[in-house]
């Protein structure tokens, strides 16, 4: 099985995450309700494949070293701590912000979206740069 281009596809659909996300955010500010939603459930469904590729990726090569020295190694490291414990945290989060949207509790869903974008947003953009470090600046 050719795993050296998952990566790169992973780094793809955490973009496209993010920018519907963005676009999500734009709509909802606009109150364009039904653009939102698709656009929040597109961006569940990018990162849920992620997630899976993720996984099945990391299984079966196991785990890339960073080769980099000096200060990109602080960076690098300091992005994937960052990024994997918001990881563990925003699949929570982000399977509540659905629920309360899913069941018009608007309030709460608001509430929680506000802490719950953010966090989804940065982590997207920070698996793209842990890629292109990891990838493509050794």
């Amino acid at each position: 099985m050719e795993f050296l281009r998952w990566p790169a596809m992973n780094a793809a659909l955490n973009v496209a995450s993010a920018f519907l996300l963005i676009l999500g955010y734009v709509f909802i500010r606009q109150n364009a309700m039904k653009a939102h939603v698709l656009c929040m459930v597109g961006a569940f469904l990018m990162s849920s494949i992620f997630l899976v590729s993720y996984l099945f990726y990391h299984y079966y090569h196991g785990s890339t070293g960073f080769a980099g020295q000096g200060w990109s190694r602080v960076v690098y490291f300091t992005l994937l701590i960052s990024h994997s414990v918001l990881a563990l945290a925003i699949v929570p989060m982000v399977l509540l912000t659905m629920w309360w949207g899913i069941k018009g509790q608007f309030e709460k869903h608001v509430r929680i979206a506000r802490i719950t974008f953010p966090i989804w947003l940065y982590v997207s953009v920070t698996g793209v740069l842990v890629y292109a470090m990891l990838y493509h600046m050794t």
